[in-house]
């Protein structure tokens, strides 16, 4: 059976009971919470039993006092912060009288240094450039992650060239460490031994 989706008042039910067209309705009647009155009141009551076992404990203090013809006499009262306290460790006696041995090494300075090759120096060229502007803005972009450099201008047979580099290093490992920070600013650097 097709729907009729333009008129949207649902269908007619036969032998039901006739609406009432402008009438109001009576409101339900409001029925009394009992079970939640009861709940609250058990609640209530438990409360107040816990209090009065409480408090009613609070005033009982059980003290086991000896029987009168065992007390000794009352002495002074000694406070026990105001005593030295006794010491129950055989280890202090025992660390009175250690004697600990320390062998200390020479030092590097006095150690025998073999024969060793040369130092080489290395330095590492980030840049050369025609101007000074031009080096110097790489050599902020080198100070800007924390680098060291210095321009320095060389005069040759093709003219003036300003040189941006970095260095001395004391190996050839840490100048490649340094590389490596240059080539993530995209810099390209050679290293070069000195």
């Amino acid at each position: 059976m097709p729907r009729d989706y333009v008129r949207r008042s649902p269908p007619k039910k036969k032998g039901g009971s006739p609406k009432r067209a402008g009438g109001r309705s009576r409101a339900p009647e409001r029925r009394i919470p009992w079970l939640a009155i009861l709940f609250a009141l058990m609640l209530l009551g438990g409360l107040g039993y816990i209090i009065f076992l409480i408090k009613g404990s609070a005033g009982q203090q059980q003290v086991a006092e000896p029987p009168p013809a065992q007390q000794p006499a009352p002495a002074k009262k000694i406070n026990p912060i105001d005593q030295k306290p006794v010491e129950k460790w055989r280890y202090i006696e025992q660390l009175e009288n250690k004697e600990v041995v320390v062998s200390v090494p020479t030092p590097a300075s006095e150690r025998k240094k073999p024969d060793a090759a040369p130092s080489v120096t290395y330095y590492m060229q980030c840049g050369s450039f025609r101007s000074s502007a031009q080096a110097e803005q790489l050599k902020a972009r080198i100070a800007f992650q924390g680098l060291t450099s210095e321009v320095r201008r060389s005069e040759g047979s093709n003219g003036v060239w300003y040189r941006v580099v970095m260095g001395p290093y004391d190996s050839k490992r840490l100048a490649d460490q340094e590389k490596h920070k240059m080539s993530r600013i995209n810099t390209g650097c050679i290293v070069l031994q000195g």
